[in-house]
């Protein structure tokens, strides 16, 4: 349904795309409601929460970048790069996320600094005014539906359905896998276990909790809160977030009874394919039966495992302060590259560490593990480099480069984002 009256429009129930693709300009998927005023269009969801933001004007950066408010209550900028460098081979995308707060990210950009953005983010506060102050009593019962939930979903509501979304879960998801990007980080979050085996020195997202999975009774309730949570909006879902941190150790079991709840629960959606994403250890990986692998890769999904391997030089590892021997991460490389080649629908990548700090030995041990895997190149399996912390992108740039020349695997950035 739509409503036009002068300098605006309404445009209700939009279908967009049915299936994620990487392209170069704002894509969106599933159903949403579209308000188009001067100098602005706003996307909402089913529920009426502002989603997507694009500016119009000659002052909005660039026609391809739009805002995003994330179910945790983050706005991301999507930076097209602005044709500048290719991105894509950077990232798997076509654009960097942006973010408000502090990530790893090599890129100095700051959109949230320009006044056309803070003017965007301060303007969809004043949409329902507007909308009042235009409509009226006029247009359909519809319309006017949506003005009052669109007035009711404010800054206040929203910031409750932000710790609401926390309580359910029992944490903040403070970091995504990499392989998230393929559903553009929409994930439904279901928390089977929290807290790691080790405790890393280098880590920043770590909990500093002790692993301990969580109960059937509590997938089963979080699993029901969050259906309340998201209401009609769960329809533009696809895809579950088993969390947290080594969601892998929870055993075959869990792993395979959350999964399984959690795609039935998404059954409704009217979007193609499903997803399943969490993350494992060295050791958990090592550890987990053939079994959980035949029954991850038996489900109606596409399923990823990111392991986080960081380095498999021994000296690199020990001043990581991660307590692990080296001969374990290069067995878990190998058994990740075997479980790519025995089953379809399941992808298992590994994470290792960015900085020009790093020992020597750990740059030669990783090209040797990217380049002597296969005597051809592989299209799964993807790799991800995390830059520790921020620095000058050139210094990175000088050793990511030759190893994405060189690599037998897809070799991307790892950006730490959050919900």
């Amino acid at each position: 349904m739509e409503f036009r009256d002068q300098e605006i429009a309404i445009e209700i129930g939009k279908q967009g795309e049915l299936r994620h693709r990487k392209v170069s300009y704002p894509l969106l998927v599933g159903t949403y409601h579209k308000i188009t005023l001067p100098g602005y269009v706003f996307f909402y969801d089913l529920k009426g929460d502002i989603k997507y933001i694009r500016g119009l004007g000659r002052d909005w950066p660039h026609p391809s970048e739009w805002l995003k408010r994330s179910k945790g209550g983050c706005w991301v900028y999507y930076f097209s790069g602005r044709y500048t460098e290719d991105l894509f081979d950077y990232l798997g995308e076509y654009y960097l996320p942006c973010f408000a707060y502090q990530s790893n990210s090599l890129w100095r950009v700051d959109p949230f600094a320009e006044e056309s953005v803070q003017r965007a983010l301060a303007a969809w506060e004043e949409v329902p005014g507007l909308l009042e102050q235009h409509l009226g009593k006029k247009g359909p019962s519809p319309i006017r539906d949506l003005v009052l939930r669109i007035g009711e979903r404010g800054r206040e509501a929203l910031q409750e359905s932000a710790r609401e979304l926390l309580r359910i879960n029992g944490d903040e998801v403070r970091v995504l896998p990499p392989d998230t990007r393929h559903v553009d980080y929409e994930v439904l979050p279901l928390f089977i276990a929290e807290g790691c085996l080790y405790d890393c020195a280098f880590c920043r997202v770590k909990s500093g909790r002790s692993f301990q999975s969580r109960s059937r009774e509590n997938v089963r309730g979080q699993l029901r809160e969050l259906e309340n949570l998201l209401g009609e909006e769960k329809a533009n879902l696809n895809a579950v977030f088993l969390g947290q941190d080594d969601a892998l150790h929870a055993g075959t079991e869990l792993v395979t009874d959350a999964a399984e709840m959690a795609l039935q629960s998404l059954r409704g959606s009217p979007l193609g394919d499903r997803y399943v994403f969490l993350f494992g250890s060295v050791d958990s990986l090592l550890a987990a039966e053939d079994k959980l692998w035949r029954n991850l890769a038996e489900l109606p999904c596409r399923t990823y495992v990111n392991i986080g391997l960081e380095s498999g030089d021994q000296d690199t590892l020990d001043r990581l302060g991660k307590p692990l021997r080296a001969e374990l991460v290069r067995e878990a490389f190998s058994r990740m590259l075997d479980l790519n080649e025995c089953y379809a629908n399941l992808e298992v990548s590994a994470n290792f560490l960015l900085d020009p700090g790093l020992p020597s030995d750990h740059w030669a041990e990783l090209e040797r593990l990217l380049r002597e895997v296969a005597v051809r190149p592989r299209s799964k399996g993807s790799i991800y480099l995390s830059p520790m912390r921020g620095g000058r992108k050139r210094e990175h740039m000088r050793l990511f480069q030759p190893l994405k020349m060189r690599s037998r695997l897809p070799l991307y950035l790892y950006l730490i984002q959050r919900l």
